[in-house]
């Protein structure tokens, strides 16, 4: 269980700051944190739930989010930056769940280009960032975050296998100090987003942190379906794909690894 006024106390000095929304079960956080966008709630806010009953991730797959196993965190943010900007923010957002997740556990997490989190071949989290634009500004954005943590079985039709951080380390990780990680993470790395020089390292520190992105063969499937061998992150954080045709830059998709 978490300890609230604990967690409040850890994140008094952070934008997150008496704005934590705790709720021992939800359909989606996701939801939760967009009904509270539109309703006007601050920048900063932040949702979590020790249950979610209709959790889901990119492309609105399921999420399996059963009580007492996972972190299930969506943060809304009112970031001051402009649209071309906005595809860099889940890329963020993975950097401070790695980084979080390194801190409290010693693993290194393998970023699977736009929004998974693996440890070795297998997939412990995701990423869902859902946003709301306002002529060329973002007016707001939701950072969905789930990981897998105490699980210990999976559904055997997984596209990608899965595993939890208890899995991977031998050890009963502790949800409370991930989620404080993680919020703290993200605060750090959100920063680079108004920085130009530390804006444009991100793609870079992706690729640093990712074995998927530069010269890994795969099948992108999506609107700009294809087969190739990546070839890197460009400024805005897109992936660009070589194909029998050409360069594909990707915008929006998913990735399997392919031996074709």
């Amino acid at each position: 269980m978490y300890d609230v006024a604990s967690i409040e106390a850890a994140l008094s000095d952070t934008v997150f700051a008496w704005n934590l929304h705790y709720a021992e079960s939800t359909g989606s956080t996701n939801d939760d944190a967009l009904q509270a966008a539109r309703a006007g709630a601050p920048d900063g806010s932040v949702y979590l739930a020790n249950e979610q009953t209709a959790g889901r991730g990119r492309g609105n797959n399921e999420w399996h989010s059963a009580a007492g196993d996972g972190l299930y965190v969506s943060v809304l943010l009112r970031p001051t930056i402009p649209a071309s900007r906005l595809p860099l923010l889940p890329l963020v957002a993975g950097l401070a769940a790695a980084a979080a997740i390194h801190e409290v556990t010693g693993l290194t997490v393998d970023l699977r280009w736009p929004n998974d989190l693996l440890v070795g071949r297998r997939k412990t989290g995701g990423i869902l960032v859902e946003s709301h634009m306002e002529a060329s500004s973002v007016a707001f954005a939701v950072v969905g975050i789930g990981m897998n943590v105490h699980q210990r079985a999976f559904a055997a039709d997984l596209a990608t296998p899965a595993t939890s951080l208890d899995l991977e380390t031998g050890a009963t990780i502790s949800r409370q100090d991930l989620f404080i990680a993680l919020l703290k993470s993200l605060e750090r790395e959100v920063q680079g987003l108004y920085d130009r020089d530390a804006g444009r390292a991100i793609p870079r520190r992706v690729e640093s942190n990712s074995t998927w992105v530069r010269g890994r063969r795969v099948e992108v499937h999506g609107p700009q379906a294809c087969i190739g061998v990546t070839d890197g992150l460009d400024e805005y954080g897109f992936l660009r794909v070589g194909t029998a045709g050409g360069v594909v830059t990707v915008q929006t998709g998913g990735l399997r690894a392919t031996a074709d």
